[in-house]
């Protein structure tokens, strides 16, 4: 198998989050050759960041309204993609252990929506930016929406880290937005302007969704709920609806106890036969 089949079967293979990353890596590498080969020419501008990334202005949103989400896509320079994509390796899989693949792209690409507005707002409204020109790239905005969306979900899931040990989500999140609004007078302000505007719509969007405080591991419970069907009942019999009556509410407070064990120690911490139990109900 040549190289370029073994991309293509593990971009084929992969889920969102591979496929996210794959993407983002190829339009790198392309905006790099692009680079390149305009230098050879002694062209100035690389045509296909000056068409994708997003303007500081509204009437140039106007004029490429692709760019508000294009952007997302696109990279200043190796460590900018490197850093983006290691994060969303880590939480997106995590993401996709509690929501649908679908969810998570939406969260990429709404998350990168509204930070582009936020970007555009902060740029024509600050004082500090009057007077200047800049140019909105990277995939941090999605990747922030994605991130304190499952701190919002689940903030007492508990991470493993190297040389400091466990750390709740949480902890992890509130760090994430504190350094944004810290450098939200620094080089680059626009950038972590977009970050805030991702990471409030996933707060926004899972707080309402839930309709819940910051705590949400009661909306898996609704989960379980709306996937059950409806049973058809041939005939009535008493003893039969009281048995499954009985079965159901000790199935209920087997999720109970496994979702607050979750709450409380993260799933990590979950037995093997707790987690064919959890996986059994959800398919059901």
């Amino acid at each position: 198998m040549s190289f370029i089949d073994n991309l293509k079967n593990r971009y084929s293979n992969g889920n969102i989050v591979d496929k996210l990353i794959y993407i983002n890596i190829a339009i790198f590498v392309l905006t790099l050759v692009i680079s390149t080969l305009q230098g050879l020419y002694k062209g100035d501008i690389n045509w296909l960041v000056e068409w994708f990334s997003l303007d500081d202005d509204y009437s140039s949103l106007l004029k490429k309204p692709w760019s508000i989400i294009t952007y997302g896509f696109l990279h200043a320079d190796f460590l900018h993609i490197l850093m983006n994509l290691i994060v969303l390796h880590f939480i997106g899989n995590l993401f996709v252990e509690y929501f649908t693949q679908k969810q998570l792209l939406s969260f990429y690409i709404l998350g990168t929506f509204f930070g582009g507005l936020l970007f555009i707002f902060s740029q024509n409204y600050f004082p500090l930016f009057e007077g200047q020109s800049s140019l909105l790239v990277g995939a941090s905005a999605g990747i922030s929406a994605i991130f304190i969306g499952i701190a919002t979900y689940m903030p007492n899931y508990q991470l493993k880290l190297r040389f400091i040990g466990f750390v709740k989500l949480w902890h992890l999140a509130a760090i994430w937005i504190a350094l944004d609004v810290i450098a939200l007078v620094g080089d680059n302000a626009g950038g972590h302007f977009a970050h805030l505007g991702g990471s409030l719509f996933g707060f926004l969007y899972v707080t309402k969704a839930s309709n819940k405080e910051i705590n949400l591991f009661n909306g898996i419970l609704s989960i379980f709920k709306t996937k059950r069907k409806p049973l058809k009942t041939v005939y009535k019999s008493p003893k039969k609806t009281t048995s499954t009556t009985k079965n159901t509410d000790l199935t209920q407070q087997q999720i109970d106890a496994i979702l607050d064990k979750i709450s409380k120690s993260g799933y990590d911490t979950l037995t093997k036969k707790e987690k064919e139990f959890l996986f059994r109900q959800g398919k059901k």
